[in-house]
């Protein structure tokens, strides 16, 4: 193992690195670090976990101390840039970056979704030396002129295969093109999968990185313990109350849709646990004060989608339990790496139900090995606290309240009105509301147009 008073750091790097606790690199950063602070470019895979952010971040940070050139005092000239695909990932690299260069004089600023537009834009027009973003927020203010890539130094992009994955590709090559040519500057891709386009990438945008691999035929964290249990759908939730109440610690439970992360919620709440649910729809204020309480450990049980699964650092979690297996088998590696992390042991539980063990045989193919099940006693189910009437109620309520949000968001107006998939937000009022009606009522006209003359007859009657 190498330790990091090896590589000939700054001092003022290396007291980041003494106060975040580190003391030993980590697999990828043993190969990483010496050939990024040579000033070659990197493109590495790694598991979740391993520490690539704390890799990119010490290059990052070596490279624009030493780098003797004298630069303007344009605050809005970032020297870094760092893309990520999520807000949660962007404001964990913020987190890292913040504690490794606590003792350096750089001003380190994040933009996303989510929250304060204004006094973001302003924040960053005040000046940064190393920005952090998504891709869509980043082009916004990129747009206004708010910030300028002429000099970044260092480009730094994490989770590269999700940007595929979630369609922000376009977006990450715009910003790319405008940035200075790949030999001007040092590039880094981290990512815990390289597949061909992810690899593309690369040859069209850095300058002959060298590739890194860390144990890719290792799909899952070596001391993670899988466990699969076979349940019926009405017993998931006992079993799930019997688990928690023997295992005893920090639980982070993984479920496909948000309103079953919801319902979890509910029960556990109700059922005595103190639970929160992350998903896509929770506003970004809320999700960092749940976030932040999961990982200080006030929380002691996170119910989430797959919005948290990727790149999220949370220290000791005992506990990945998957309510539904995930139909993607790379969601399953990246959901019970939340656990494990860092050389630490953990535990991954699966609740197969009939839906969702459908999803068994290709995740046991990807990651190569069969899950070993375990059988409940009957012991191990506690009976539920059930919803009074006025809970059921007031869930149902809440939920039809949620999903007729929801449709009006994603459809951008009723159907029949001639919206698309690309009018997200638009109001659900005014004439958009009316327009199935008007629809209707020009389809009434044409029949009796046609019933006139010699065309065909309305329906229910003669002309």
């Amino acid at each position: 193992m190498m330790d990091f008073s090896t590589l000939d750091l700054p001092e003022a790097v290396m007291q980041g690195i003494r106060d975040a606790g580190f003391v030993t690199a980590t697999p990828i950063q043993e190969a990483a670090l010496p050939l990024a602070l040579r000033g070659k470019d990197v493109a590495g895979q790694s598991q979740t976990g391993t520490g690539k952010t704390a890799a990119f971040l010490i290059s990052a940070f070596t490279r624009l101390i030493r780098d003797s050139e004298p630069r303007s005092g344009h605050g809005s000239e970032p020297r870094v840039l760092i893309i990520a695909p999520t807000r949660e990932l962007v404001v964990q690299i913020e987190s890292d970056a913040r504690l490794l260069g606590q003792h350096t004089p750089f001003r380190i600023q994040a933009v996303y979704g989510g929250i304060d537009y204004n006094k973001q834009r302003e924040s960053l027009a005040a000046g940064c030396d190393v920005l952090v973003g998504t891709p869509g927020r980043l082009i916004d203010y990129l747009k206004q002129h708010i910030w300028s890539t002429r000099r970044v130094e260092v480009l730094v992009i994490d989770e590269a295969d999700r940007m595929f994955d979630m369609g922000f590709i376009a977006d990450l090559r715009f910003i790319l093109r405008r940035l200075p040519p790949p030999e001007r500057r040092q590039s880094f891709l981290f990512s815990a999968t390289l597949s061909f386009r992810v690899l593309e990438l690369t040859w069209e945008f850095m300058n002959n990185p060298a590739q890194i691999t860390i144990m890719p035929q290792q799909k899952t964290a070596e001391r993670v313990e899988q466990t699969l249990y076979h349940v019926g759908r009405e017993e998931k939730f006992p079993l799930l109350l019997g688990l928690m109440r023997r295992e005893g610690d920090r639980f982070l439970i993984f479920s496909n849709t948000r309103e079953e992360a919801r319902r979890l919620e509910d029960r556990l709440i109700r059922n005595g646990w103190d639970a929160r649910a992350l998903t896509g729809d929770v506003d970004q204020k809320r999700r960092l004060k749940i976030m932040n309480d999961f990982k200080e450990g006030v929380l002691p049980v996170l119910v989430a989608t797959d919005v948290a699964s990727r790149g999220l650092h949370i220290e000791a979690v005992s506990h990945v339990i998957n309510w539904d297996l995930p139909q993607d088998p790379e969601d399953y590696v990246h959901r019970i790496g939340r656990t494990a992390r860092a050389g630490a042991a953990g535990r991954a539980v699966g609740l197969v139900d009939e839906a969702s063990a459908l999803n068994l045989e290709g995740i046991e193919k990807f990651i190569g090995q069969k899950i070993p099940v375990e059988w409940a006693e009957d012991d191990l189910f506690v009976a539920e606290i059930r919803p009074s009437a006025e809970e059921r109620r007031r869930y149902a309520e809440e939920r039809r309240a949620r999903l007729n949000a929801r449709r009006g968001s994603d459809r951008g107006g009723p159907r029949g009105g001639g919206g698309s998939g690309r009018d997200h937000g638009r109001a659900a009022a005014g004439p958009v509301q009316h327009a199935p009606s008007a629809d209707g009522e020009r389809r009434r006209r044409r029949r009796r147009r046609g019933g006139g003359g010699g065309g065909p007859r309305p329906e229910g009657g003669n002309a």
